[in-house]
């Protein structure tokens, strides 16, 4: 191996890294700093590194995505299901075929194509990329409604194998002058879904039991898992099904069961994903020739403007509108359509076989990702705040160990830092409202372990810790929260002054506040009026306004509102 190629790989790397914190500096996203170092070092580039071997750099795209999506379904939580399954699915089927077709016509008049090869490119730049979205988002503490991040979540795992499917047709349609292709086509998106499904669940159960069974180093975990779903995705693509859907079921399935050191393995394979994120980027930077897509700078920019400002809304618009989707909701979702690495990994497949047009379909498609990461990956943020879809999030912990033993069950020991304005002043242990099945294990100050009392103060650069299981961690995190937050997220300008049970009734409101709700029944719970008002799936942050008072969902269990907040003002939180 030439130690030269290996220092300039590793420096790569460490150029990534070190400057991934302009990002959120300059509203950049952290995935476009990637990109371009890989140009900068590729042939066009004062690197002048000359990267054409798009075999390798398939086989490393496609195991990069795997880890990338294995990391993602791990913290996908199966009760997000009861709100964005359907309308994901909606948008990973339908969505993707009318994108790719809107795509498509645009692309016929912009580069003067045959229509195969424009709907080669439609289908390429189909599917969204949500590792580029939510690595984003989260880099910027943003707490998007339940609605909105389970919608976006469950899309981005679900819409490849669609994009996959219209891809590899096309490239056989081309590849065999429409010969024949129809009925094999038709069987190959049937073992796309089907295959890849049932594989990633199983597979999942699999990974699951394994787990549980062995007796390793806690080390070993995340190895284990990671093996083992890159195990099933190589599998599944083996059998012809969609390895990237089941290796994104196998990690929902794991990250929503008991598994045996499963804080430490989030933890090892976030690091693993932000490696893999970042192979790939500069790698894909390396492929591409700057030099090349200034000849399809003109009608790149025309396609990429036209699938960031009518094909995604019109897309969004005609497929989400019977799932009670609010306005701002549904524009939000129509302008985080990110292309990312899929596109480009797509635009393998011509230039592998062979077809005319590759290099174009492969440039284009390049440039369609660097324009959306450049225009929304840069207002995503913005937007969110403008558009109000935050809900208040309390503090994340600083550690979370694993107990590992039968008497603790699913308890974990959980570190939290004190920090913030509602820590200046110190609080008494006793003071504080914690979740049931809690208990605080100690105080750290000044590299002392205090022994907690209810007597014992707290400040600001204190550290707690808990042992608390991860069901509680939303409400315990938010009791220990510190952070400075908008004014119109903190909780009492968000939930208001009042909190109600969901079950109560909206004669018993009548009669105890002397408000009165002439449109409703006083024999209605205060769960139904959501329950009508969003189609029977409410989410915390849900509004219903009856007259002069506002009702806000705090807290919900599947698809009931268990807690509701009171303003009196009757202005809506967001």
């Amino acid at each position: 191996m030439d130690p030269i190629l290996t220092l300039v790989g590793a420096m790569m790397l460490v150029i990534s890294i070190v400057l991934s914190p302009l990002s959120s500096r300059v509203g950049m996203p952290v995935l476009l700093i990637f990109l371009v170092v890989g140009m900068i070092m590729g042939e066009d580039g004062p690197g002048g590194i000359r990267f054409d071997n798009f075999e390798l750099a398939f086989v490393i795209a496609n195991l990069s995505l795997g880890v990338i999506l294995l990391d993602g379904g791990m913290r996908t939580r199966a009760e997000t299901f009861r709100v964005g399954l359907r309308p994901a699915l909606m948008l990973a089927t339908l969505g993707v075929f009318l994108t790719a077709g809107g795509a498509a016509i645009v692309a016929h008049w912009a580069f003067d194509l045959d229509w195969l090869t424009a709907l080669l490119i439609g289908a390429i730049i189909s599917s969204t990329d949500a590792a580029a979205v939510f690595s984003l988002l989260q880099g910027r503490g943003l707490h998007l409604n339940e609605r909105v991040s389970a919608t976006l979540e469950i899309e981005s795992g679900s819409n490849d194998p669609m994009a996959i499917f219209l891809t590899l047709m096309l490239v056989t349609l081309i590849g065999d002058h429409g010969q024949g292709a129809t009925w094999s086509a038709l069987l190959m998106l049937v073992e796309q879904f089907g295959i890849g499904g049932i594989a990633g669940i199983a597979g999942g159960h699999a990974v699951v039991w394994l787990a549980n069974r062995m007796r390793l180093t806690p080390a070993l975990y995340p190895l284990l898992v990671a093996a083992a779903g890159i195990a099933v995705f190589a599998g599944t693509n083996a059998l012809g099904g969609s390895g990237f859907l089941a290796i994104y079921l196998t990690g929902v399935v794991i990250g929503n069961r008991p598994v045996r050191m499963m804080p430490m393995i989030l933890q090892v394979h976030d690091g693993l994903s932000w490696l893999a994120q970042l192979c790939l980027f500069l790698m894909l930077g390396l492929l591409v020739t700057p030099s090349e897509l200034l000849p399809l700078a003109g009608g790149g920019l025309i396609l990429a403007l036209a699938m960031i400002f009518v094909i995604r809304p019109l897309t969004i618009f005609a497929t989400l509108w019977p799932f009670g989707f609010k306005r701002r909701e549904l524009g939000f979702i129509s302008w985080v359509g990110l292309r990312g690495a899929v596109p480009i990994v797509l635009a393998l497949f011509p230039i592998i076989a062979n077809l005319p047009n590759a290099q174009l379909v492969f440039h284009a498609a390049f440039f369609i990702v660097l324009v959306s990461l450049l225009v929304q990956g840069t207002t995503m943020a913005p937007l969110a705040r403008k558009l109000r879809l935050e809900v208040p999030a309390g503090e994340d912990p600083f550690r979370r160990l694993p107990l590992d033993a039968p008497a603790a069950g699913d308890h974990e020991l959980m570190l939290f830092p004190l920090r913030g304005s509602n820590w200046e002043t110190p609080r008494r242990l006793g003071q504080l409202r914690f979740p049931d099945n809690t208990a605080v294990a100690g105080v750290f100050r000044d590299r002392t372990c205090l022994q907690p009392s209810a007597e014992l103060e707290v400040v600001s650069g204190d550290m707690l810790a808990m042992f608390a299981t991860p069901s509680v961690l939303p409400e315990l995190g938010r009791a220990l929260s510190g952070r400075h937050a908008p004014e119109y997220l903190a909780e009492r300008a968000f939930f208001g002054d009042f909190v109600l049970n969901g079950d109560a009734l909206l004669g018993d409101v009548e009669q105890f506040y002397g408000i009165a709700f002439d449109e409703l029944p006083p024999e209605m719970s205060l769960t139904d009026c959501f329950a009508r008002e969003t189609r029977g799936h409410p989410v915390v942050g849900d509004t219903v306004t009856l007259g002069p008072v506002t009702l806000v969902a705090r807290a919900t269990d599947a698809d009931r509102v268990t807690k509701v907040g009171l303003k009196m003002d009757g202005s809506a939180p967001a």
